[in-house]
């Protein structure tokens, strides 16, 4: 255990430091009065559990975890609107604090089962007391319609292990493709939902000075 613990605790201070850095987006972007494409940020390591299951399913040695896989840091960046995620991801490629390894687009190209988001994996630094130490994280942007489909298709893939009886998968794609149309038609009311969220920001912030 005292293994594991040394072996994760770069990771854990990678997310804690993401986090706070890319929530730094959205205060920067609300103190200009601005939309902000980013929502809020959420991170976490993959428990060791999942770490050996995944390392099992993917054939992937113990010794070489640090370089093949590249989840075991885990950063989500929620959006709004599917347009506020090329925003975003413009956004994360033009900072110098994080090299990007790969991106993956499975919004323009949706995975079999319906599955949309857009995946980064980046090489973070992380300064510990023996140096630096590069890690790899992934950075998933997606919107909340995205989300919900997401967090519920994991549930029962853990429950079904993959196997998902014929029904419940024409179910899930029903509900993937629901999903995608709420994300077109809050996208073409967006100039509506941003304008009241702005006059109850400004609303909010005059009640605050008047206390």
């Amino acid at each position: 255990m005292k293994h594991w613990e040394y072996f994760l605790e770069p990771y854990k201070q990678a997310v804690e430091e993401l986090k706070i850095k890319l929530r730094g987006m959205r205060t920067q972007f609300d103190l200009k009065s601005e939309h902000s494409p980013v929502e809020f940020v959420t991170g976490r390591v993959k428990p060791i559990a999942s770490i050996l299951d995944k390392a099992n399913l993917k054939g992937i040695p113990l010794d070489k975890l640090e370089t093949e896989m590249q989840d075991i840091a885990g950063l989500r960046i929620m959006c709004q609107f599917v347009d506020d995620i090329k925003r975003v991801v413009q956004l994360l490629r033009n900072r110098n604090d994080f090299e990007i390894v790969e991106e993956r687009d499975y919004i323009s190209h949706k995975k079999a089962s319906g599955y949309r988001s857009y995946h980064m994996v980046i090489r973070y630094p992380v300064q510990t007391i023996n140096g630096e130490k590069k890690i790899l994280a992934e950075i998933q942007i997606r919107t909340l319609a995205m989300n919900f489909w997401a967090t519920v298709e994991h549930s029962l893939n853990y429950k079904y292990k993959g196997q998902f009886p014929e029904d419940i998968r024409i179910r899930l794609q029903r509900a993937a493709e629901a999903a995608f149309r709420l994300d077109e038609e809050m996208s073409t009311i967006r100039g509506e939902i941003q304008e009241a969220q702005a006059f109850f920001t400004r609303k909010k912030e005059m009640q605050q000075d008047g206390s």
